[in-house]
């Protein structure tokens, strides 16, 4: 598995999540497996994103595709994203 970490800030995360949701079967069919998003508790427009995907290869690629920077835009991203991409060396619990 593969992972994707990105943090941006939005101008409205209501309007930001409708967009999103309406990108679920492309983000799917792109690899994507899994989502969480996180907040600072003050800051509801400050986003940490973390996807789970089949493969480095195709979060890159999502990444990398003009129409998904075009979507965070109109979405309401109001800065460049920070993104990283991430690959699990282990998980535990204790």
């Amino acid at each position: 598995m593969a992972y994707l970490f990105i943090r941006h800030k939005v101008k409205d995360y209501t309007a930001w999540k409708t967009t999103f949701d309406g990108l679920t079967e492309t983000r799917r069919g792109g690899g994507e497996k899994s989502y969480q998003i996180f907040h600072p508790y003050d800051d509801p427009n400050n986003l940490v994103l973390f996807f789970e995907w089949d493969n480095l290869a195709n979060a890159r690629a999502f990444m990398a595709n003009p129409d998904s920077q075009e979507v965070m835009g109109k979405a309401g991203v109001i800065e460049a994203p920070e993104a990283y991409f991430l690959v699990e060396y282990e998980r535990g619990k204790v």
